[in-house]
Formats: C-alpha cells, sequence, structure tokens
C-alpha cells in the first residue's frame, strides 16, 4: 500500500424511501439552528484586517503567499507548536512575531482575524479559544469535531459580536456558480441527482488523519458534500456505510499505527422531490485524476434534458462540459472554462475583504453546519444500519 508522501501533497495542493427510519437525531436537543441562517449586520473596518495565523505546516503553504498578497489582510502573527516552523514562516514572510501556543498568541500583538490551520481534531478547541478572546475565526475543515461543537461555537461568536467561517470554498468557484445557475434557470430538466468521488491513496506524514475526528469524511468527502448540497439543496436525509480497509499504516510521525476511523465512506443523500446523490471518498483509491485532477469528471449533477460534469476536482475545477441531446444525438460542450482568481485557499482571504468593505459573502457558516451534520450522520447511519433524519439547513441557492 502506497500513501500520498508530504512531498507529493505539498507539490500540489495546491435505497432510500420516502420514509425516514426512526434514528438518534445528531443535533443536541433536535434544534434547527434556524438562527444560523442569516448574517448578523456589521460595520466594515475600512482598513487592512489583522490576521494571526495558527498552524504552519502544510496548508500555511498555500494560505501564507495568498494572504500576503491580499490587500486587505496584513499578518501580524504566527504561532505554531513547534516553534522553529513559526519562525521560519515568520522570516519567510517578514511577519515580526510568531509563538509557541494560541495563549501566548492572544496575549501578544493585537489582531482581528484568526486563521487556523492546525489538525482538524483541534479546530474546535482553538476556534473556542480565539472566539473567547473576541477574534473573528476562518477555520479550515471541519470547523468543529461535531455539529453540537460547531453550533456552540457560532452561538458562543453571536454573543460575543465576533464571526467565525469555516471551509471549503467551493461555492466560490467560476464553474459551482455556472452549474448553480443553470440549475436554477432549469435547464437540465427534472433532476434525478448526482455524483462524486475523491480518493488517494492517503497521508503517510501524519498520523491525524487515521485517528478519532479524522478520516476521508472530514478530510476529503467534506468538498463533494459541500459543492452536492450547494448545487441540489440542503439533505433531509442520508444513509451510508464506511469501512476501515487498511487497518494499519506506517506513518512518518509515529510509525506503525493502528486506524481508528474510517479510510473509505459511501453515502446517499436524499434531497428531496426524488433527488438523490451519491459521494465517495477514502483513502485507498489509485486515482487516475492525481493531485492536479487532470480533464477528468469529478463530480456531475443530471436530469432529463441535460447532464453538467464538473472537469477537475471540485476544489479546483478547470471546467463544465454540459450534455444534452439535439436531433436525437448526445452533444457534449465545454462551458466555464475560465478559471478565474479562484484558489482554494482564499477563504481567509475572502473574509478579510468581507471583513475590510462589507463585501457580501457566497458562503455561509449555516452551509457549513449543515455539511458537518452529514458527516456525523454518514457515521451514524454505519453504526446503527440505519437512514438517518438531518434538521440544520441553509440558504438555497447560494448563487
Amino acid at each position: 500500500m502506497k500513501n500520498i508522501s508530504r512531498k507529493n501533497f505539498l507539490s500540489t495542493i495546491g435505497i432510500v424511501g420516502t420514509g425516514a427510519i426512526a434514528a438518534p437525531s445528531v443535533i443536541a436537543n433536535n434544534e434547527v439552528p434556524m438562527d444560523f441562517l442569516n448574517e448578523k449586520p456589521f460595520t466594515p473596518f475600512d482598513r487592512k484586517i489583522k490576521v494571526g495565523v495558527i498552524g504552519c505546516g502544510s496548508v500555511a503553504r498555500k494560505y501564507l503567499p495568498h494572504l500576503a498578497a491580499c490587500p486587505y489582510a496584513e499578518i501580524v502573527s504566527l504561532c505554531d507548536i513547534k516553534p522553529e516552523r513559526a519562525k521560519e514562516r515568520a522570516e519567510h514572510f517578514k511577519v515580526q512575531n510568531w509563538y509557541p501556543d494560541i495563549e501566548t498568541m492572544l496575549a501578544g500583538v493585537p489582531f482581528d482575524l484568526i486563521v487556523n490551520l492546525t489538525n482538524m481534531q483541534e479546530h474546535g478547541r482553538l476556534n473556542k479559544i480565539a472566539i473567547n478572546a473576541g477574534k473573528h475565526v476562518w477555520s479550515e475543515k471541519p470547523m468543529a469535531n461535531t455539529y453540537a461543537e460547531g453550533a456552540a461555537l457560532v452561538k458562543l461568536a453571536q454573543s460575543k459580536g465576533t464571526k467565525i467561517w469555516g471551509a471549503p470554498m467551493v461555492a466560490n468557484s467560476p464553474q459551482f456558480a455556472y452549474m448553480s445557475q443553470q440549475i436554477q434557470a432549469g435547464k437540465l430538466g427534472k433532476i434525478a441527482g448526482g455524483h462524486g468521488s475523491y480518493g488517494h491513496q492517503g497521508p503517510s506524514w501524519s498520523s491525524f488523519f487515521y485517528e478519532k475526528f479524522g478520516g476521508s469524511l472530514p478530510d476529503l468527502g467534506v468538498y463533494n458534500i459541500a459543492t452536492m448540497v450547494g448545487l441540489l439543496g440542503p439533505a433531509k436525509a442520508v444513509t451510508a456505510m464506511t469501512s476501515i480497509v487498511t487497518p494499519t499504516r506506517e506513518m512518518e510521525d509515529k510509525g506503525h499505527i493502528v486506524v481508528d476511523v474510517e479510510d473509505n465512506a459511501h453515502l446517499l443523500l436524499d434531497h428531496g422531490n426524488g433527488i438523490i446523490s451519491h459521494i465517495q471518498c477514502g483513502f485507498n483509491y489509485v486515482s487516475p485524476h492525481g493531485y492536479e485532477g487532470d480533464e477528468l469528471t469529478t463530480l456531475f449533477v443530471g436530469g432529463h434534458d441535460a447532464r453538467l460534469d464538473m472537469i477537475g476536482y471540485d476544489w479546483a475545477p478547470f471546467r463544465v462540459d454540459v450534455t444534452d441531446v439535439q436531433n436525437g444525438t448526445s452533444v457534449t460542450n465545454p462551458f466555464a472554462t475560465d478559471r478565474g482568481s479562484y484558489k482554494w485557499e482564499e477563504g481567509a482571504s475572502t473574509i478579510c475583504e468581507h471583513l475590510s468593505t462589507g463585501k457580501e459573502l457566497v458562503i455561509n457558516v449555516a452551509h457549513v453546519l449543515h455539511v458537518l451534520e452529514i458527516i456525523e450522520a454518514t457515521r451514524l447511519s454505519q453504526e446503527t444500519g440505519k437512514r438517518i433524519p438531518l434538521k440544520s439547513t441553509f440558504k438555497w441557492p447560494m448563487v
């Protein structure tokens, strides 16, 4: 079994029926978070946003250059539990302040927005500390380990007069916008559903991908889930199966480990009105796409009159191929071929522009929470063997 190495990653990262079977809700107290659907009004800063970045590892190698070039952001501090890594990044990007932990960082030079790029298991804990300190938060995915934890973070931010947002940024791409607009214009006719797939042989540099609250769902599946519900609308229920295909792995940081969470997942989403989508993800796939995505379909939605294929990964798409029937023959044409300025790592920069100028966002935290509930419901469906009803929702269409 060949895993994905840190070097390779860094070079490129860049069935269901009409009624739901009774099952435990993954939302605490059966709460429907209607108060999360509306962004609270705020006064833009009308200046550059001072940014503190926590987590200076792999993902930071993409984020930091984008933030450094952002006209609405000023990176004022960096933080990492490996202080030498924070120091190295600080020297490279000419950032004056670097710290070994979040408490020291928060007590140091003032800043407005914390950008959380740490291991996924730490996101919820660190985001809570930052919000309690009065900071706005942009978090890499997932923003929390459970829906209840994520909802609590949003409520805490509301009480503190701050905001929290989370990756992924898939809804910002021109290709997502084109697909959404075609769907909303009725170009597909009666929609049946869609399919998304994202997988590779698994990271080899850190064990956190295979530890509790890691797994292929919050690392990989999160992208297709965010895209699919963004295009087809909030899901009503989930039916899923997950498994561990490779029970042990050799990791650069810990050597031989036992895998604790799914490295293979298949889920069906019921979007209502007869629309069903399927998503698969895993750390056991030899992918023909590679990390660059190539020019192959990774996600599609289809209807009676037309089909839309997203070419390339949804976090870095190349174009949309539209197939319809003309004079009895299927014809495919490329659209949305301009990738524009969209980058998957633009989340924090986009938030800085929003905080600085008030520019409206495509993304919203209710969408992020809905995706988090789906991930949790997927695991619950495997555990119980049941179809899991969902209670969260978000404003749709997004575009």
